[in-house]
């Protein structure tokens, strides 16, 4: 049994990194819990561990409301540095693949790390922020945030096989929802090529789908190339608003196998490095 825990622990840390580590040594054990579920485990004003995936960084925090979502504060002051810290000192609105850990549960989650409505905790954050779980939606929408599923399939392991059977329209969105989140690892399996991500998501403050042309479903059943339509605005450093309006390409080895976004060709149309 040792053995197979130690080559667990290998083949994770080549295919993820060491800095998720800390989550990883026991990913066996995380759940993908739908909210409705996770309502029930985590009533208001209970008090759990959140473990940031990338980093494997932790803070106490607690639940104080949301009904389609969880709301939480962190629980004292010495919470809210480290969670600043996950954020690079920087409060923001992106989206991060986390780890909620209540008693021995471990249970796959995403959080945004903007403050904002109201907070009763003297804990030194202004306002409280949201954590969402698989099925869980915002206040606007009746759906899932793409964004926030996306973070949840991640720290669940399971996003490798979301990707695997997803559509060339969901990898689309999928791509740009790792753009968006600055997210290499997402990026990193919708692109067809290995591509040095870090230094070209920090040039991206945001992007969205503004327009996305559907082909005719007869037209992807065993095609192995397409080109898809589309146009995005950009907001990227240094040379704010940019629109892009053109095709995406994406590429599978055979009718089964994964659509990939041909990385090359896209950040090339968009002259980022």
């Amino acid at each position: 049994m040792k053995r197979v825990i130690i080559f667990f622990v290998f083949i994770h840390i080549l295919l993820f990194g060491q800095a998720a580590f800390a989550a990883s040594t026991i990913s066996y054990k995380i759940e993908m819990l739908n909210w409705q579920e996770v309502n029930h485990i985590l009533p208001k004003y209970t008090k759990f561990t959140v473990m940031d995936v990338e980093t494997g960084k932790k803070f106490k925090a607690q639940r104080r409301a949301g009904s389609h979502h969880a709301d939480v504060q962190p629980l004292t002051a010495k919470d809210t540095r480290v969670m600043k810290k996950i954020y690079g000192g920087k409060w923001s609105w992106k989206r991060r693949a986390i780890i909620v850990i209540h008693k021995d549960q471990w249970i796959a989650g995403s959080m945004h790390g903007m403050p904002h409505g109201a907070g009763a905790l003297q804990n030194n954050f202004p306002g409280h922020f949201c954590i969402h779980f698989y099925g869980s939606t915002t206040h606007r929408t009746n759906s899932m945030d793409l964004s926030h599923m996306l973070m949840v399939l991640k720290a669940s392991g399971k996003l490798n096989q979301y990707l695997g059977k997803a559509n060339p329209y969901e990898v689309i969105e999928a791509y740009v929802a790792g753009l968006k989140q600055q997210d290499a690892r997402i990026t990193s399996l919708a692109s067809l090529q290995k591509i040095s991500w870090k230094p070209i998501l920090a040039e991206v403050e945001n992007i969205r789908i503004s327009r996305l042309e559907l082909l005719p479903a007869e037209d992807l059943t065993e095609e192995l190339n397409i080109n898809v339509p589309i146009q995005i605005d950009w907001y990227i450093k240094n040379r704010g608003r940019q629109t892009f309006s053109g095709e995406i390409h994406l590429v599978r080895f055979s009718p089964i196998d994964a659509w990939k976004v041909d990385s090359e060709d896209f950040l090339k149309e968009n002259q980022l490095p």
